[in-house]
């Protein structure tokens, strides 16, 4: 008798996980938690014309000139992209043949355009524990006082679009909890997705 092998059941169709919120609670924190602890996890690299903020990573975004962003939107590079406070942010379009499942950390006008180009990805709106809590995190990262009032007034605008978009709401106030629950949302997610 002879042994067939069997191959494993084939893996969920990848899927799109949008984290958004408004600034300074923490996007940037969770998604990078989330990646690094979850393999099947892809962070897209989002690009900008903004300029870097003193001390941050050279890869928190594709830094570029508002021609070369308008040359590829105007390519169909991007995902999704919008205007935020004078500057452009887009995700990449993502590469078909990646088995990953895609995380794109946007702002929630970016997050109206994925959910409605794909109605089957995730949207989590993350919110912070309190408007003082936000307003110390965005003095933290370094943004000046005139872009603080601007996110702070942007947030107030956005929240109540973004918690009508979410498919799930998710209060920032302990990153081990708030990673945990999201990890568990993507799982809950995966397992629900049909095979093949």
């Amino acid at each position: 008798m002879s042994r067939v092998d069997v191959d494993p059941l084939p893996r969920h169709r990848p899927l799109i996980i949008i984290v958004s919120g408004p600034g300074g609670v923490g996007k940037g924190t969770i998604v990078d938690a989330l990646v690094a602890r979850d393999p099947e996890l892809l962070l897209s690299r989002s690009w900008t014309t903004r300029d870097q903020r003193p001390g941050e990573r050279d890869d928190a975004y594709v830094f570029v000139s508002r021609d070369e962003f308008l040359h590829r939107r105007d390519a169909d590079g991007f995902l999704e992209w919008t205007e935020f406070l004078g500057n452009f942010y887009g995700s990449p379009q993502p590469d078909p043949s990646s088995p990953l499942d895609l995380v794109l950390e946007i702002e929630v006008d970016g997050a109206r355009q994925v959910k409605s180009r794909f109605p089957d990805s995730i949207l989590i709106f993350v919110l912070p524990p309190s408007r003082d809590e936000q307003r110390r995190r965005l003095v933290g990262r370094g943004d000046p006082d005139d872009k603080v009032q601007a996110r702070l007034r942007k947030a107030e605008e956005e929240e109540p679009v973004g918690r009508a978009l979410a498919d799930h709401v998710v209060v920032n106030d302990d990153l081990e909890r708030t990673v945990g629950e999201m990890l568990e949302i993507i799982r809950s997610r995966r397992n629900s997705e049909p095979r093949g």
